[in-house]
């Protein structure tokens, strides 16, 4: 699957491989995917027998399953579960996927080479500081790529364009959270648009909110 650059929204016919080299693992495995009605916060269609479910990584514990402390720059991972219960093939390649914050700022899925960015510091603007040579300007991909980043996008990040029938798949998108406050999950939702049957036809939006998903987990606190 080619990847190339996502203007505003994520398209699942845009990925592809970054690194084969042996890199260091992550700690833990993750938990097999369960169907998608099994996740506090999901979106069901009957008419197209698909269901869509969204799962927020977004405690200190979790990070354990990534190379890289997503959550310290302000990175959230949410790991994207879709069940096709129909008879025939169901197609992601055009799907836009994107978080919707309560303000209704759309917030597509990150590069590696935003994560990258943030880490290192660079801005993402353009701008050329105003310093003597040599120092390099401000502004595009670092020029070294953080192995430990790139691994984790060719391994975890959802790359599944089709999705069998009577089959769940599986992968995480990487959304950034900065300026979105101390909750950004509260009244958010994430969307998907052109979600395919395998005639290329587009099923109706999917919308997961996620108040439920909160909801549940603060339940599981008390």
């Amino acid at each position: 699957m080619p990847k190339a650059m996502r203007p505003r929204s994520f398209s699942l016919s845009l990925l592809a491989l970054f690194f084969t080299a042996p890199l260091m693992q992550a700690q833990h495995a993750l938990p097999p995917a369960q169907d998608a009605t099994k996740y506090a916060a999901y979106d069901a269609h009957a008419d197209e027998q698909v269901v869509i479910a969204a799962e927020p990584f977004q405690t200190k514990d979790q990070m354990k399953y990534f190379r890289v402390d997503y959550l310290k720059n302000d990175f959230l991972p949410i790991r994207i579960i879709v069940t096709n219960n129909g008879d025939k093939p169901i197609s992601l390649a055009q799907a836009r996927i994107d978080f919707i914050s309560a303000n209704n700022d759309r917030v597509p899925a990150a590069e590696p080479e935003d994560v990258e960015r943030r880490m290192t510091h660079v801005s993402n603007t353009g701008h050329k500081v105003p310093m003597p040579a040599p120092l390099p300007p401000m502004g595009g991909k670092p020029k070294t790529p953080d192995a430990k980043i790139e691994k984790d996008f060719n391994e975890l990040e959802y790359q599944d364009v089709t999705v069998p029938p009577h089959s769940t798949k599986s992968g995480f998108l990487f959304y950034d959270m900065e300026g979105l406050g101390g909750n950004p999950l509260r009244d958010a939702k994430l969307t998907f648009r052109r979600v395919q049957s395998a005639d290329g036809r587009d099923f109706f939006p999917y919308d997961i909110p996620f108040n439920k998903f909160l909801d549940v987990q603060k339940g599981a606190t008390q």
